[in-house]
């Protein structure tokens, strides 16, 4: 495999850092932190404005037909500014989705939402099952239509999105649905989270759902958006832990304690190496596995791997972050907050070991 970072990495990562740069201050941080939904409207219309939303994805929605490195790319560089936009939702998932599975009036909408026009989303999470892959919502055929039953939970700006892609089962088969949440037989209830991302519980009696792809591609099409979501989520953290390990060594060169900066004791030294390590480890993994879909080759279990890393990496840097910062670090005024949420809502979101285990295991039996 390659590691060399493309041309449109370079430029398209350059032109996202510059974006966010200029509007993802530590005082737009703390406003997001205090707003009723924590969401940056301004960030987002900038970035379908300068083109970063389209440039990943096909021409034929409207992109400039890059992949999966260069979406990996934007989202590092959204986690290093802790950036509230739905990009791994709404363009890498849900216009990726719907450009790849979808019928030509699908399409249109993953146009709307290449341009920033339309916010897309994903519902995939079930409470208490363990395998996304075999989800337990279910779609019942309605003449022409589907309906749909059950519950989806955290979904990732459900009460933004107009439209969102639901996994059910059909007669025992996954399949995946575009579903309008502001239909009446849709209850969305929003759920409070770490770093009070916008995230709801959807509820679904017998709602009018659209087919994407079809029944018997269906599993490819939920494997698509599991593998592709948490590869995204994966990258997204990457960029989160390096700017989080940016800023505590940063602090550990310039505080002093007992006559000496802080960064020089062996127990300090160490956390710091050993976060390090940790975010090597990650970058590894996350640029394996993109790499090997960019190749279209199987990546399921290096997908995984990434997953691994990014959860446990991710606890054990917060908690860095935050010890090396002591107090300072739990100041809601200091913006190393803001990565020690994020860091560890990615690790909920991504599951611990026992989580990977079952999912590595499942996918390994085929």
């Amino acid at each position: 495999m390659d590691f060399t970072n493309t041309e449109a990495q370079q430029d398209l990562a350059r032109l996202t850092g510059e974006v966010c740069g200029k509007l993802v201050t530590a005082e737009r941080l703390r406003e997001l932190d205090t707003a009723a939904v924590r969401f940056d409207e301004p960030l987002w219309r900038s970035l379908g404005e300068t083109g970063v939303l389209a440039a990943t994805l096909p021409e034929s929605v409207g992109g400039s037909d890059l992949g999966v490195l260069e979406q990996i790319a934007v989202l590092r560089e959204l986690g290093k500014y802790v950036a509230a936009v739905p990009y791994l939702w709404s363009v890498v998932l849900g216009a990726g989705a719907l450009a790849a599975f979808g019928t030509d009036a699908q399409r249109e909408t993953a146009t709307k939402a290449a341009a920033g026009e339309t916010i897309l989303t994903v519902a995939l999470s079930e409470e208490r099952n363990w395998e996304p892959a075999r989800p337990t919502t279910t779609a019942t055929a309605d003449g022409d239509g589907w309906r749909l039953t059950g519950a989806k939970t955290v979904v990732p700006f459900a009460e933004q999105a107009s439209r969102i892609l639901v996994s059910a089962s059909v007669s025992g088969a996954p399949a995946v649905f575009l579903v309008d949440p502001a239909d009446a037989s849709v209850r969305v209830t929003g759920q409070q989270v770490v770093d009070r991302s916008p995230e709801a519980e959807l509820e679904f009696d017998r709602a009018p759902a659209e087919l994407v792809g079809t029944v018997e591609s269906g599993a490819e099409v939920v494997d698509w958006l599991l593998g592709r979501g948490w590869l995204g989520l994966a990258a997204q953290q990457w960029g989160t832990l390096e700017r989080a390990l940016e800023l505590v060594a940063e602090y550990g060169r310039e505080r002093e304690q007992f006559g000496r900066k802080i960064g020089g004791f062996q127990a300090v030294a160490q956390r710091l190496a050993d976060g390090y390590i940790d975010l090597q480890g990650l970058r590894l993994a996350v640029t394996q596995a993109g790499w090997l879909v960019s190749e279209g080759l199987a990546a399921g279990a290096e997908i995984h791997t990434a997953k691994y890393w990014a959860a446990e990496a991710g606890h054990r840097i917060a908690h860095t972050v935050v010890h090396v910062h002591g107090g300072v670090g739990i100041d809601r005024d200091h913006v190393v907050h803001n990565y020690f949420t994020a860091a560890k809502h990615n690790e909920f979101a991504l599951g611990g070991a026992t989580d990977h285990l079952r999912a590595l295991g499942a996918h390994l039996a085929g």
